[in-house]
This record gives C-alpha cells, sequence and structure tokens, in this order.
C-alpha cells in the first residue's frame, strides 16, 4: 500500500487513477459484501474464508504480471471479490467461537489483538515494501501473492463453531427481512452499524490520501516504507488497549474521543501539509486503533448468531459504497485543486455524518445486549 502510487505513476497514471481504481475494487465488494456475508451464515464461515483467501491470492497473482490501467481493473475485481467472502466472515466466526465458549466479553479484546497483528505485520511489510522498490516496482507484488496466499492453508486449518439458532435455514426471504429491519426497526443495530461504517469509510478515506501527504511535503521515497512502518505501529499499540480505553471511559466519551481524534487528524492534517502534520497523521491513526475493535463489537452485541456475518457485511458494504463515491471525488480534488482541501473536505464530512449517526445514543444510554 505504502508504494502503490508510486507504482501507478510508474504506468502512467496519478492520483485520480488511484482513488478510481480503489472505488473499482470498492464496488467489487459492494456488488457480493451482502450475499458473500449469506453465503457465509448458511454455507459455512470457514467455505467462504477459503474462497477469499484463493481469490485474494490470484488478484496479487494478475496484478504481478499486468501493465496498464485495463489490467489493473480486473486485479481489483477479483481483489474485491475476494475480500468480500472474508469480511464479515472473519469477525462473525471469531465471535461466535467466543460464544461457544461462553468468552463474548472477551470479543473487543481479541478483535484488538487481531487489528494489532494486523497492523503490526503491515509495519513490516511497509518497511520491506520501501526497500524492495529499489529491485523494481513490480517486486512487492511477487512478495505480496506468497504472503497472501498463506491465507489458504490457514483457512483450511479453522474449526465452524456450531451455532445455536432458532431457525434451520437462513433464507433470502429472511436475508431481505432482517437488512430492512437493521436499517429501520432495530435503531441500536442501525446505529452501531452507520458508526461503524461512517469511521470505517473515513479510515479507508485518510489512508489513501497518505501518500499523496508524502509526496506534497516531499518525503523522499525511501522513507515512505519507514514512515508506513510506524503508522500502522501505532494502530497495533492503540488497538490492544481499545478495551481498556472503553472500560475506562465509557461506551458514549468512548464513542466521541473517537469522533473528535479522527476529525481532529484529518482538519489538522489539511492545514498542515509540512513535516509538521505527520504528527497529525500519528493522531489519527491511534485513534482508529481504537474504533475498529470497539465499533465491530457493539454490532457483534446487537446481532443474531445465525445473521451476525449478514450484518457485518451490511457494515462493508455501506463503507464501499460510500468510498466508491467519495473515493474519485477526493482523487481529483488532490490533483486539480489542492490536497488541503481534499483533507478537510473529508474531514468535514465524517465529522458530521458521524454525529448525525450517533445523536441517538447520545442522548440515551441503551445497554447493548448480548445475542
Amino acid at each position: 500500500m505504502p508504494i502503490m502510487l508510486l507504482f501507478y505513476k510508474g504506468n502512467g497514471m496519478g492520483t485520480y487513477e488511484l482513488f478510481v481504481l480503489k472505488a473499482i475494487y470498492s464496488v467489487a465488494v459492494v456488488v457480493m459484501e451482502i450475499p458473500s456475508g449469506w453465503m457465509a451464515d448458511v454455507w459455512g464461515r470457514k467455505k467462504t474464508l477459503v474462497l477469499g483467501s484463493i481469490l485474494g491470492s490470484l488478484g496479487f497473482l494478475i496484478y504481478s504480471f499486468s501493465y496498464g490501467f485495463l489490467a489493473f481493473v480486473v486485479a481489483e475485481i477479483v481483489l474485491g471479490i475476494g475480500l468480500s467472502f472474508i469480511s464479515g466472515a472473519d469477525s462473525a466466526m471469531l465471535y461466535d467461537s467466543l460464544k461457544a465458549d461462553n468468552k463474548t466479553e472477551k470479543y473487543t479484546r481479541e478483535e484488538g489483538r487481531i487489528t494489532s497483528a494486523g497492523n503490526f505485520a503491515e509495519a513490516i511489510a511497509g518497511t520491506v515494501s520501501g526497500l524492495l522498490i529499489y529491485f523494481s516496482l513490480r517486486t512487492p507484488f511477487y512478495f505480496q501473492f506468497v504472503v497472501a496466499a498463506m491465507a489458504i492453508p490457514a483457512a483450511f486449518t479453522l474449526i465452524e463453531p456450531k451455532i445455536h439458532s432458532t431457525e434451520p435455514v437462513l433464507s433470502i426471504k429472511k436475508l431481505v427481512k432482517n437488512i430492512r429491519s437493521t436499517l429501520v426497526s432495530d435503531k441500536n443495530l442501525r446505529v452501531a452499524i452507520l458508526l461503524s461504517a461512517v469511521t470505517g469509510t473515513a479510515t479507508l478515506t485518510f489512508a489513501w490520501l497518505v501518500q499523496p501527504f508524502f509526496i506534497a511535503i516531499g518525503l523522499p521515497e525511501i522513507y515512505f516504507g519507514f514512515f508506513w512502518t510506524a503508522l500502522n505501529l501505532s494502530v497495533g499499540i492503540s488497538s490492544i488497549f481499545a478495551h481498556k480505553v472503553e472500560e475506562f471511559l465509557g461506551k458514549q466519551w468512548s464513542i466521541l474521543l473517537v469522533i473528535v481524534f479522527l476529525s481532529a487528524g484529518y482538519f489538522f492534517t489539511g492545514i498542515t501539509i509540512s513535516y509538521w502534520g505527520l504528527s497529525f497523521l500519528f493522531l489519527f491513526y491511534l485513534a482508529r486503533g481504537i474504533a475498529t475493535p470497539i465499533f465491530k463489537n457493539y454490532i457483534n452485541k446487537y446481532t443474531e448468531s445465525e445473521v451476525r456475518a449478514t450484518m457485518l457485511s451490511v457494515r462493508n458494504f455501506i463503507i464501499r459504497i460510500a468510498f466508491a463515491v467519495i473515493g474519485p471525488l477526493l482523487g481529483w480534488i488532490t490533483d486539480n485543486v489542492s490536497l488541503d482541501k481534499a483533507f478537510l473536505l473529508a474531514g468535514g464530512i465524517y465529522l458530521v455524518s458521524a454525529f448525525v449517526v450517533v445523536i441517538p445514543w447520545l442522548k440515551n444510554k441503551p445497554v447493548p445486549p448480548e445475542k
């Protein structure tokens, strides 16, 4: 990820094309996101995780030997479909595995550890990619394929937890009914999904603005990987302590802390396009590490086991739809107006959206029931 913009520039493309390709990726995720969540609930989480891992590896293999925009589109579509089979199913499997052992209270801690492990791994990869580009801009993709392929045997070793459900089979009719119920009648689940989705969109968008920021301040390319490493280490550290932050601050103050810090990260980075602005990147990434496990836990607490992967997929569906809309716009603003305006606009959109979504929870104090 930290060298993608350099890779695209080496293939005659710019920031706008980067965001268009990532928007196409998001659309590919969107098309299969909810159906894949439904398949995970009906067909089995392990099977969809295996399929997603295979497609993810194939996508990077295509990237490794492709040249030009259209070839990259194919790779992004395959990667997007692959992700759709993994996202939702992984967290659902984790929560229900804990539920089978009567340990659901440990979900936020375990999700935080997974987020942390992922970001520590990404930190290492960021450093390595910064070194590998001196062989060629394509070399990191060869390594990425090998890393992605490791998920295939890992997925095969998973054990499907038993789900105790009052209904034996989840039908298409019940799928539609549950989604409608989520967005219309169940206020708490709706707020949980929308809050996590809005925040997920903000963190995804910010991540793709980091490379243009590095270029704008004149950061030498050799340091891209090292700063990417440091940023992801900050996420890894803060996510480990996410459950402790929520225990200390409580639900409402934890939500407010995340919204304020993420918004501040956008605004202050936007008005400080310089080396000083690097400190605000870290502010944002620290808040991101706290947000992900806490907000996912809220969704799980309000969701029935037999539709858990589906509801988590609704969250990811919203993220990808929103990013597909806002991503190309911000890419165009970055290339044709200014990077600071892109940061400020994105920060304003997140701040307003997050507060509008979370107002019902700020007015009341609902106690999340476990399902």
